[in-house]
């Protein structure tokens, strides 16, 4: 008998066009497609050209339309505010579709962009599937980003309308949003004519005249607009992502190919159909929430959970565990952070033992790399298989997993199992050719990419090339590095770049440096990421001061980290710096970076042959093990 991963993944290799053809004929068009794959402009591959969909269409209207509109499509789940609110399909669709008539009378249309700087409330889902319904292109920051940081976004994206709310509840804090909105708008070169405020009674924000209109006022007046046809290679959203040289990249989504993909990967990856509850515990700021809190469960037709709290604090380590036995989830997705938020907390699995979660089949980890003991923790007081998975924003949806809706693989710990149907995984060594099974090299995907992966860089092509397609021809550079098996296990190792993944978040490194070296007092400075038993990894800040310069050096430690909670966010987790005399670099005036984490994780190092002075590293050693960091060598 043959195996249907096998079977699924081999036609997807060698007739990507049938394949994806076919998953295609499950979803709704206008138009079909001309072509479903053209390849004419390589490395700019194109789903579903000539066809015509709407992304809002398929996630909401579709249901209704064949009588399932009274079955619900969002629960919302909000401890910190004590709240569960839940929408049909029905109910959904009618607010969407007002809120594209808001966005409509503010001369939103088709192609226009629309900033969503929102918490996790069901506004947030309602705006980006108002827009979607219209054609227009949402950009959702996350609610924890600085002004500054929300500035730039502002910038490249050029925003008609910013959506946002009076604030955010982090816990039991309350986080004013408007405050940081009217900052960066301040600070931005193409401000938006509008901006739309959802306003929370927590802290109801003051409006601007002419310029902010109050949410539920605008909603009470507007006139539902219907779904308007788009290409299928017309943009849906673009989700920025932290780049290498701290300038966010714009990862630009289509509607047609990301439909098919999404809908397909609800069934084959995590086998969920629309009978199902399904909760990704992520935010809608993050592509986990684009793809599998909002559009793939949406498309699929079950239920997805909205949740606003957190694993632990929220009231207590079982929160996560409420979740499931209350709503009867059947598999959940979310980042091994949390799990070992849940373990620090409770390490004997005492709470999960109050709920009933006989409803629940499999759990789902990614974001990082999900190391054995949180795995082995999870399998063991949950007693349901704990899946492993490997994807980034700009793919969009796995790459690696264990497949459960097609065969179920055995677990290696440590790899999120085989290449997903639609990922020609390869991997190259360092002397450019395909490495050998177990040979560590660049993990990278033989074009064409599948449907719902990035299309490009919001208007800028040639950074697309440069960051992904250059440096393996005919290959996109996933920027990770590990190695294939025998069996075809895929094992991620590390970054290949200064991208550090903090609980799940990928950060740029460089932006935080820049932030450093903003500091008066800071000649030069290097930021890395060091492995943290909870988030995965932490950065970790190098000062070496200019001369002439007396202040206490704590007292400068305790500013550049409060100048990169107020440039950045919270969400960079950066608490811990320190002043050096100098920074290891090679003769040519490159900091050794790579060399200064493997210190401070404690790996075997070769001191690198290019080194300028080999003294400094011990120095460097000393100030690692001085903050926690490091084992001291004898």
């Amino acid at each position: 008998m043959t195996n249907p991963y096998v079977e699924a993944y081999r036609l997807s290799i060698a007739d990507p066009e049938f394949f994806w053809g076919e998953a295609a004929e499950d979803c709704f068009w206008y138009r079909k497609w001309d072509r479903v794959l053209d390849n004419s402009n390589l490395p700019f591959s194109r789903w579903f050209r000539g066809a015509e969909v709407n992304s809002c269409y398929n996630a909401l209207d579709l249901h209704v339309d064949t009588g399932r509109g009274d079955k619900i499509a969002l629960i919302y789940d909000s401890p910190v505010t004590n709240t569960i609110r839940k929408y049909t399909y029905l109910k959904l669709r009618d607010q969407a579709a007002l809120f594209a008539g808001v966005l409509a009378a503010q001369g939103v249309t088709k192609g226009d962009r629309v900033i969503l700087y929102m918490p996790m409330i069901p506004e947030a889902v309602i705006a980006m599937l108002g827009c979607a319904r219209i054609g227009a292109i949402h950009s959702v920051v996350f609610g924890g980003f600085a002004p500054n940081e929300l500035a730039t976004r502002i910038n490249d994206a050029q925003p008609k309308v910013i959506v946002s709310a009076s604030c955010g509840i982090e816990v039991n804090r309350v986080i004013p949003y408007k405050p940081m909105l009217d900052q960066a708008i301040a600070l931005s070169k193409y401000p938006p004519e509008r901006c739309i405020i959802m306003q929370r009674p927590m802290a109801e924000a003051e409006l601007i005249p002419g310029r902010d209109l109050d949410w539920a006022r605008e909603m009470a007046n507007a006139k539902p607009q219907p779904c308007v046809p788009v290409l299928a290679t017309d943009p849906l959203y673009i989700l920025y992502t932290s780049g290498t040289t701290g300038q966010p990249k714009g990862v630009v989504r289509d509607n047609g190919g990301h439909m098919v993909a999404l809908k397909w990967s609800m069934k084959a990856i995590y086998d969920i159909g629309p009978d199902d509850v399904w909760w990704a515990a992520s935010d809608v700021g993050w592509v986990v929430g684009h793809s599998y809190i909002v559009y793939g469960p949406l498309f699929m037709g079950c239920t997805t959970i909205l949740y606003e709290g957190k694993p632990v604090g929220t009231p207590d380590a079982g929160a996560f565990w409420r979740v499931i036995s209350q709503h009867k989830v059947s598999a959940m997705f979310t980042a091994p952070t949390a799990y070992r938020a849940i373990k620090r907390e409770d390490p004997k699995g005492e709470l999960v033992k109050k709920y009933d979660l006989s409803s629940f089949r499999t759990l789902f980890l990614a974001g990082e790399r999900s190391d054995p003991d949180t795995i082995q923790w999870s399998e063991r007081h949950l007693q349901v298989p704990v899946i492993d998975h490997w994807w980034q924003t700009e793919t969009g949806w796995a790459i690696a997993a264990n497949c459960v809706g097609l065969q179920r693989f055995p677990v290696k710990y440590g790899s999120p199992t085989k290449a997903v149907p639609g990922w020609n995984l390869q991997v190259i060594g360092d002397d450019g050719n395909l490495a050998r099974p177990g040979q560590i090299g660049s993990l990278v995907v033989e074009l064409p990419l599948p449907p719902g992966s990035l299309m490009t860089l919001w208007n800028n092509d040639q950074r697309f090339i440069d960051a992904y397609m250059y440096e393996f021809p005919g290959y996109y550079k996933t920027a990770d590095a590990g190695f294939i098996d025998e069996e075809g296990y895929v094992y991620v190792m590390a970054r290949t770049d200064d991208i550090i993944n903090v609980a799940g978040h990928r950060l740029s490194t460089g932006a935080m440096e820049e932030v450093l070296a903003g500091h008066p007092d800071v000649a030069e400075c290097a930021v890395l990421g060091v492995a943290d038993d909870l988030k995965g990894q932490v950065p970790v800040g190098f000062l070496v001061l200019n001369a002439g310069v007396t202040r206490d050096p704590q007292e400068i430690v305790r500013e550049v980290v409060q100048r990169v909670r107020e440039q950045i966010g919270p969400v960079a987790a950066f608490k811990k710096a320190t002043v050096v005399k100098r920074l290891p670099k090679t003769r040519s005036g490159k900091i050794l970076r790579s060399t200064i984490q493997k210190i401070a994780d404690s790996q075997d190092y070769k001191v690198p042959a290019t080194i300028d002075d080999p003294a400094i590293l011990p120095e460097i050693e000393v100030a690692l093990v001085s903050m926690g960091y490091a084992r001291a060598r004898n």
